[in-house]
C-alpha cells in the first residue's frame, strides 16, 4: 500500500490503470478517451501509465469514446473512460446502449453544469439525466473514496448476476482537482480483488453474432426487465463487494448510505457528494445548540436505495439538499426521495447550481427553515453566490 497526494481526476486513472493490469490474465484493457473539462488530466494520465496488455484510444468525440470502450468490452476487455457534462449529453446514445447491453463498463464522470451558458463548475445534474440508462451510480465525497470506488465498481459491475456498466462521480474541482493524501494498494492486492473478467456474453470469432438488430416488442420489453432486475441485486452483490474489499485492502468501502447523528435526529438533511461534508459541520453546529440535527448521504443513487432510506427516515423531519435541478420539478434527488414509502414529506432545497459554493451559514439556514415548517412545499431556492 502506497500513499500518494494526488487529484480526484489522478486517483481514478492510478486506480483504472491498477484494474486494468490485473485483466492482463485475461483479455486485457482497452479505453476510448476524449478530453473535457474538468475531466481531462484523468485521461492524460491513463495514456501516460503502462498498461502491459491493453490499448488507450484517443478519439475525436465523446460518442465514439463510449464505442470504442463497447467494442472492447463485447471482445471481452475490461474497459474504463471518462467525461463530463456536455461530453456525457454527447455521449448518451452509447451510455444507453452500454446498458442494454449488459456490458461491464466503468466510466469516471466529473460532475459539472450543463451548457450553454458555458459553466464548467460543480454540478450533479449531469449525470442524473443518465438515471435512467440502466447503469449502477455510486457519488464519492473525497479523493480516497473515488480511488476505492473505481476498483470496488468493477468488482460489482463484472460479477455475473449484474453485468451492468457502473458510473463514478464526483465533484468538479472541488475533488477533481484538488490534492488529497490517497492510499493506493499494490498491484498483488488488486489482482486478488478483481479476478481476470469472463465476460459471458463475449463475441467469438466462430460463434456469429448480431449487434444492434431490431428488437420486437416482446424481446424489447424482456430485455429492459432483465435489466431492472439486475439493479435490483445490486445492493446485496454490493454487500458481499465491501467484505471482500475490507478483506483484501484493509480498510471499509462506504456503505450505499451513509448516516451521521441519526440515533436520536428529529431533523435529517440528505445530499449527495461533496456538499455532504459540509452539511455534516452544519449539523455539529447545530448540536452544540441543543438541536437534535442529523445528516445523511446518498451513496449509491442507482440502483435507488429505498428500503435503507425508509428505515433510516422514518419518523423525522427530512430536508433534501440538491445541487441539480430538473424544471418545472425541483431537485432530483428530492424527487426521487419523496416517492419513498414510509418517511414524512420531505422538504426540498437547491442550492449551489453552476458551482455556487455552499458553505456552513447556507446549511444552518436551511437547517432553522425546516425546523420552522409545519409541512412541506414548494423547493426553495438558497441564494449561495
Amino acid at each position: 500500500m502506497s500513499e500518494e497526494l494526488v487529484s480526484g481526476n489522478h486517483a481514478a486513472a492510478l486506480a483504472a490503470t491498477l484494474a486494468a493490469r490485473a485483466n492482463r490474465g485475461g483479455r486485457g484493457f482497452g479505453s476510448g478517451v476524449y478530453p473535457i473539462t474538468p475531466q481531462t488530466e484523468c485521461v492524460e494520465l491513463l495514456c501516460r501509465l503502462p498498461i502491459e496488455k491493453g490499448h488507450v484510444v484517443r478519439v475525436e468525440s465523446e460518442h465514439s469514446a463510449m464505442a470504442v470502450c463497447m467494442g472492447f468490452s463485447f471482445a471481452g476487455a475490461r474497459t474504463f473512460t471518462a467525461s463530463s457534462s456536455n461530453g456525457l449529453a454527447y455521449m448518451a446514445e452509447n451510455v444507453f446502449s452500454a446498458g442494454l447491453y449488459r456490458l461491464p463498463i466503468v466510466m469516471m464522470a466529473v460532475n459539472r453544469t450543463l451548457g450553454p451558458p458555458w459553466n464548467i463548475w460543480a454540478e450533479h445534474g449531469d449525470t442524473l439525466m443518465l438515471r435512467d440508462a440502466g447503469w449502477i451510480q455510486l457519488y464519492c465525497e473525497d479523493n480516497q473514496e473515488v480511488a476505492d470506488t473505481i476498483l470496488a465498481a468493477y468488482r460489482l459491475a463484472e460479477d455475473r448476476r449484474i453485468l451492468l456498466p457502473a458510473l463514478v462521480c464526483q465533484d468538479a474541482f472541488f475533488l477533481s482537482h484538488a490534492m488529497a493524501r490517497t492510499s493506493l494498494p499494490e498491484q498483488a492486492a488488486v489482482d486478488a480483488f478483481l479476478p481476470p473478467l469472463d465476460l459471458p456474453h463475449r463475441l467469438l470469432p466462430d460463434v456469429p453474432r448480431t449487434i444492434g438488430g431490431l428488437d420486437w416488442p416482446r424481446e424489447n420489453e424482456v430485455h429492459r426487465r432483465e435489466l431492472h432486475e439486475a439493479l435490483a441485486r445490486v445492493e446485496e452483490v454490493y454487500g458481499e463487494v465491501q467484505a471482500a474489499f475490507a478483506k483484501s485492502f484493509g480498510r471499509a468501502l462506504a456503505d450505499p448510505i451513509v448516516p451521521y447523528r441519526l440515533d436520536d435526529a428529529e431533523i435529517v438533511l440528505v445530499s449527495m457528494g461533496t456538499t455532504a461534508a459540509t452539511v455534516r459541520a452544519a449539523v455539529d453546529e447545530a448540536r452544540s445548540r441543543g438541536i437534535r440535527a442529523g445528516a445523511l448521504r446518498v451513496r449509491l443513487f442507482r440502483p435507488f436505495p429505498e428500503r435503507r432510506l425508509a428505515a433510516a427516515l422514518a419518523g423525522r423531519k427530512i430536508g433534501v439538499l440538491d445541487r441539480d435541478l430538473c424544471p418545472g420539478l425541483g431537485g432530483i434527488l428530492w424527487a426521487e426521495l419523496r416517492g419513498v414509502p414510509g418517511i414524512s414529506p420531505a422538504q426540498g432545497y437547491v442550492a449551489g447550481l453552476g458551482g455556487g459554493d455552499i458553505r456552513p451559514e447556507h446549511v444552518a439556514g436551511i437547517l432553522d427553515d425546516l425546523r420552522a415548517r409545519s409541512k412541506a412545499t414548494e423547493p426553495v431556492f438558497v441564494e449561495v453566490g
